[in-house]
């Protein structure tokens, strides 16, 4: 059994629809999804992608609007990053940034590959990374935002991990989850251990994640901006049905298997705490709506739609206009 590389991010918005306006309209990405949190359906979940929503270039939001602020810590997923396809790219993204006054720090470099981080409207710790290509495929650039295909996002990137001590993630990553360490890069923090790199199915930016060690630091106190799990990506249901009993075997204490209709999951936490997610390929976003009107309408996955009245009842007025 070998993960395909990172599926999606899922994070938090206390603003829904500037959560919208910047991924959309700024980033150029998709909404290809506009449902609930299905394990509280009073909240807007939102999904962020490429034209046709291909696993890896999935970013999720769900809506708290009376969450409170993000005080960074360890025990956390730190910084999620976007695939670009060249040093250009960032050219390209600096002057955008600056256009739409998005907090941005200068172009430099993450494990040899050019990067330009940022910030969105709540603080998220965001990052473009140049890819030439090599390893897991870009997904399908969005053309309806006005952002040149050339230069637009093209699937996730690595997420950043910190946490007290790496030890312990590390061998997670790599005797359970099957990763490869393949390299470090310098830490962010003047003495601190270099920040090692580990990579999983096809290799490149899809597939990585960073660990970051800070001894001492306080866990982070999450809200809005925080990210709440990583997923990575099982490409079959047959390998999907292995790795519940095989992560219990290990010791882990499992969400066990989860029908989330779009894809299948499974929840576990890594021994700094931070949850992560296995999902499934398929079946997909546009399995109950027509793939030239994604995310244009609430999608209630069957097992909630007998409860649709209730739960549109439930929810605040979301006002979000098409890119």
């Amino acid at each position: 059994m070998e993960l395909a590389g990172i599926h999606h991010v899922s994070a938090i918005t206390a603003n829904a629809e500037k959560n919208h306006d910047f991924f959309t309209r700024i980033l150029g990405m998709r909404l290809v999804k506009k449902s609930v949190n299905q394990d509280n359906t009073s909240s807007y979940h939102l999904f962020y992608a490429d034209a046709v929503g291909t696993p890896g270039t999935d970013m999720t939001y769900f809506d708290i609007p009376m969450a409170g602020r993000t005080y960074s810590g360890s025990s956390s997923i730190s910084s999620t990053s976007f695939r670009v396809r060249s040093r250009e790219s960032l050219d390209y993204w600096r002057s955008r940034f600056e256009e739409f006054k998005v907090p941005h720090g200068e172009i430099g470099e993450r494990f040899g590959r050019p990067v330009l981080p940022f910030e969105d409207f709540e603080g998220s710790r965001l990052l473009l990374t140049a890819d030439n290509g090599n390893g897991i495929p870009f997904g399908v650039p969005w053309n309806q935002a006005g952002i040149p295909e050339e230069y637009a996002i093209a699937g996730l990137g690595p997420v950043t991990l910190t946490v007290r001590n790496a030890g312990p993630t590390a061998r997670v990553l790599t005797e359970i989850m099957g990763f490869r360490e393949i390299g470090t890069y310098d830490a962010f923090a003047e003495g601190m251990p270099d920040i090692r790199v580990f990579s999983t199915g096809e290799g490149g930016p899809g597939g990585e994640v960073h660990l970051e060690t800070r001894p001492g630091m306080p866990p982070e106190r999450p809200g809005r901006g925080s990210v709440h799990h990583v997923a990575f990506r099982v490409e079959t249901f047959e390998e999907y049905s292995k790795w519940d009993a095989y992560l219990r075997q290990n010791g882990f204490r499992t969400s066990g298997e989860v029908d989330r209709y779009y894809f299948k999951a499974i929840y576990f936490r890594e021994p700094n705490g931070i949850l992560f997610e296995l999902s499934t390929d398929e079946p997909g976003f546009d399995t109950d709506e027509p793939l030239d009107s994604l995310g244009e309408t609430l999608a209630l996955p069957p097992f909630l739609e007998p409860r649709r009245e209730a739960i549109e009842a439930s929810l605040r007025p979301l006002t979000i206009s098409r890119t």
